[in-house]
């Protein structure tokens, strides 16, 4: 059994690669505000939480999101339709989260990669204080406050090159000042035996000596194709309109039809007709009535037939969660939901590189 805490949890990607791997785990705290803004400045909740416990003071930002954002956090809808929180330690903001109180809680593995922030103001000597006011800092906040014994930081590759170099520079700065021994991987997840060309960085953190080396690759032996379900509700075919967008080559750099590898899952994946699409040949046994009266029938590369989103659990799949993973919300949100997430397989060749050099015991 190990501890785990998360930061900007999302879905629950870590949590995925543990069930995959058969790791048996407790979740001590998460936190995410599922992309919702509060009006109410800082200092203003914190004046009217203080003398509050942990509880009251989660249930009253909870109040003032629904208050102020007019909708419910369905992030957290989505993560605990999965996975067990104790009452009170999901945190809405995690600008509300104390790390200290868990100090004592011997927190195994912590995970989380902020939103890709501009930094403002860089200063040259790095560190925490360079950082103030980014939810980068209240990340590393949380690690030096709660002091878990190993850390896994994921976001984006451009926040290498952002600024010149200089974001990075100072991001570096500050985990070193964490005094954790770190090392940075560039990982891409087709990599990892899923059909998913998503190239992410991971910062590994870890208190004792952190012989970590690049997780094995693996060959791919899958296509696109073989994580597709067999039954489509016709709400994911596309009209005249979007069928003549996704199959123009002059849109290839948005939409891509019957790829083998999936393009980056972005957050606004299927919306717009951006992403990977599916061109069916006409199937009059597959191809339903109720598809036919939605679908537009064109010509694709000499062929007639029709042209599909990917489903929510196409995508989910392609992101390496398994079909028991449940989706609990609209297709908008969970599209949304499954390109902000983490893949699962290359969290699971992190950890398994984890244990093989002794860092992750479990």
């Amino acid at each position: 059994m190990i501890n785990i805490a998360t930061l900007f949890s999302g879905v629950g990607a870590i949590e995925e690669a543990l069930v995959k791997q058969n790791i048996d785990y407790k979740i001590i705290f998460a936190a995410d505000n599922g992309e919702r803004e509060l009006k109410s400045s800082i200092k203003d909740i914190v004046d009217d939480t203080r003398g509050m416990s942990l509880l009251e003071r989660n249930r009253h930002i909870e109040e003032l999101y629904i208050l102020e954002s007019k909708r419910e956090n369905f992030m957290q809808k989505q993560y605990l339709a999965n996975f067990d929180v104790s009452e009170g330690h999901y945190y809405q903001d995690v600008r509300f989260l104390d790390g200290k109180i868990y100090k004592d809680c011997e927190i195994d593995l912590l995970v989380g990669g902020s939103p890709c922030q501009s930094f403002s103001v860089i200063g040259k000597r790095g560190g925490l204080e360079d950082t103030r006011g980014t939810l980068f800092y209240e990340y590393a906040r949380i690690v030096q406050e709660c002091q878990p014994k190993i850390f896994i930081y994921e976001n984006v590759l451009g926040m290498l090159n952002h600024d010149q170099g200089r974001t990075w520079e100072t991001i570096n700065n500050v985990f070193q000042s964490l005094e954790y021994d770190i090392k940075l991987f560039k990982l891409n997840a087709k990599n990892y035996g899923i059909p998913h060309d998503r190239k992410r960085i991971f910062v590994v953190g870890t208190k004792v000596e952190n012989t970590m080396e690049i997780p094995t690759e693996v060959e791919l032996q899958t296509t696109i194709s073989d994580y597709l379900e067999e039954i489509i509700p016709a709400k994911y075919y596309l009209g005249q309109k979007g069928f003549e967008f996704v199959t123009n080559p002059f849109y290839a750099n948005r939409a891509k039809v019957n790829g083998t590898i999936m393009m980056c899952q972005k957050a606004n994946q299927q919306f717009n007709w951006n992403g990977d699409f599916r061109f069916e040949p006409l199937d009059y046994q597959r191809h339903t009535p109720e598809i036919l009266q939605r679908a537009y029938v064109g010509q694709y590369q000499g062929q007639y037939g029709v042209a599909r989103q990917l489903t929510p659990r196409e995508c989910f799949r392609l992101m390496g969660f398994t079909d028991e993973y449940k989706i609990v919300v609209h297709d908008t949100m969970a599209w949304r939901q499954s390109g902000n997430a983490i893949v699962v397989n290359v969290l699971e060749a992190i950890i398994n590189e984890m244990r093989n050099k002794g860092i992750l015991k479990c």
